[in-house]
């Protein structure tokens, strides 16, 4: 079995505030299958070494970096097959609430100084200096929270190969010049095609700059972001390393997310027996407080920021009311989208639902009892909840950006035997309500709303296909490490 660390600063279900959270968990469960012996390093937050100690986790070694005291945990989370690390900082990861911010919104004031202390232990771990007697032949990183690990890692020729993994490039990781000095860093690093970005320090550019392979999580967001519209001022960087880079779309727990068996369902239905799903709304309907009925009923779940086109939904909601759309929405952002929404929820009680703060449960329900699910981002690197709903027969509306491009089509664009949802390309409110009409004028045809449902629920979003991608990479960065080392 081939030994591979990934390293990610969310697993769900111990800490979650995006998709990471579920790809961190789900992949490496998918490459366990294949033959790998995974093993996740994760910060010790208070819920994650809680959950640890239930779970009988053994603290396996303990030393000090720098001013801090650190214990590394193993454990398992109950029901996967990989391992799992902690590393137990208290000073730096004892806090509530999100990993990343104050219980006020705002990030933490020593982010770079907790995530550079989180790549120093991985990097510990993957060159055998961590005190343990595993070792890795493979580092997979994600995110700005991990890109310091390959940097650690660049001096020395005999290390285990390093995939990076970006899945939003939008969160560098940048801090001012004055953190890469604290942090004590190498001012050799500090250059324009190394950690230096705009006169700033890039955590992202370290996975990005020493990395053997980069990865995003869709084809489409893998092209997008070599250009200046979505490359976040990496798009040169990014071009200049496009052999190195792959676009692997992400998949879902499909054991997870399951209408045949979903726990948090009273009805359960499948792709040729869909009448349980129509006693779902009816359910979701009275849950929320909705005059029950048989009109169309759109959702949306997630971060009410301008990325997800929140402003775009809000402008085009108003008109879709008035003519009887229902709408339920879960999720918590800005207050200049949440007051609005707020408003529309007062002024239109029996048709429209506002959530706000996640529930995961109440999101199965929502994915399970909409009709229409909308995603109306400016950019998504892949998107989950649009495989989500396709898997529960809901049809989605996205913008054709990143992986929504390339899970969603369209039947103006598509054979009907694929045909699964709409999307629109012009990024404004307008193009969105086209959208939107289009599927309304769908959902009165059962015949062709049946046919889109049908598509998208016999699709595959398993991460058993997904995986396989990764196996090839995996192969082959550790043919060209054993060949850099032969040489």
């Amino acid at each position: 079995m081939i030994p591979v660390l990934f390293v990610t600063s969310e697993l769900y279900p111990l800490v979650k505030t995006g998709g990471l959270a579920d790809v961190s968990s789900s992949l490496p469960e998918a490459l366990c299958g294949l033959g790998y012996d995974v093993q996740v390093l994760l910060p010790g937050y208070p819920d994650a070494l809680a959950a640890a100690r239930k779970a009988g986790s053994r603290r396996k070694a303990q030393f000090r970096i720098g001013q801090y005291e650190v214990s590394l945990w193993q454990t398992r989370v109950p029901g996967t097959a990989f391992t799992l690390w902690l590393v137990d900082c208290p000073l730096l990861f004892d806090r509530p609430g999100n990993p990343y911010q104050n219980e006020e919104g705002q990030d933490w004031w020593d982010n770079a100084h907790r995530f550079e202390l989180f790549g120093r232990v991985g990097a510990m771990m993957a060159m055998g200096e961590a005190g343990l007697s595993w070792t890795p032949d493979l580092v997979h990183c994600n995110d700005w929270q991990t890109g310091l690990i390959p940097v650690f890692m660049a001096p020395v020729s005999r290390r285990p190969g390093i995939i990076f993994t970006i899945h939003n490039l939008a969160y560098h990781g940048v801090f001012p010049h004055q953190t890469f000095q604290d942090l004590g860093l190498p001012e050799s690093l500090w250059r324009w095609d190394q950690l230096e970005f705009h006169g700033q320090l890039s955590f992202i550019k370290g996975g990005l700059v020493f990395s053997d392979r980069i990865t995003t999580v869709s084809p489409g967001y893998a092209r997008e972001i070599q250009t200046p519209e979505f490359g976040h001022g990496l798009d040169g960087l990014l071009r200049s390393r496009q052999e190195a880079l792959t676009g692997i779309l992400n998949g879902i727990d499909v054991r997870v997310w399951n209408p045949q068996e979903d726990p948090e369902l009273t009805f359960h239905y499948r792709r040729n027996h869909l009448k349980n799903k129509a006693r779902c709304k009816v359910s979701l309907q009275q849950e929320l407080c909705l005059d029950v009925s048989d009109g169309p009923l759109l959702s949306f779940i997630g971060r009410l920021v301008e990325q997800k086109g929140v402003d775009w939904l809000i402008s085009v909601m108003p008109e879709l009311l008035e003519r009887h759309c229902q709408f339920v929405l879960l999720g918590s952002g800005e207050a200049r989208y949440e007051a609005p929404l707020k408003q529309l929820a007062q002024q239109w009680p029996g048709q429209m639902s506002l959530t706000l703060g996640y529930d995961e449960g109440l999101a199965h329900r929502i994915t399970a009892g909409s009709d229409i699910f909308l995603m109306p981002s400016r950019f998504e690197p892949c998107g989950l909840n649009q495989m989500y709903s396709l898997r529960y027969g809901t049809v989605p509306v996205v913008h054709a950006v990143g992986g929504l491009s390339d899970t969603v089509h369209d039947p103006q664009d598509a054979d009907t035997s694929v045909a699964n949802g709409f999307r629109f390309s012009e990024a404004n409110e307008q193009s969105l309500l086209a959208a939107i009409n289009r599927a309304l004028e769908s959902y009165s045809n059962r015949q062709s709303w049946r046919r889109l449902q049908d598509n998208g629920m016999a699709a595959d979003y398993s991460w058993q296909q997904r995986a396989q991608s990764y196996d090839d990479l995996y192969q082959a960065i550790l043919k060209e490490r054993e060949q850099h080392q032969l040489d």
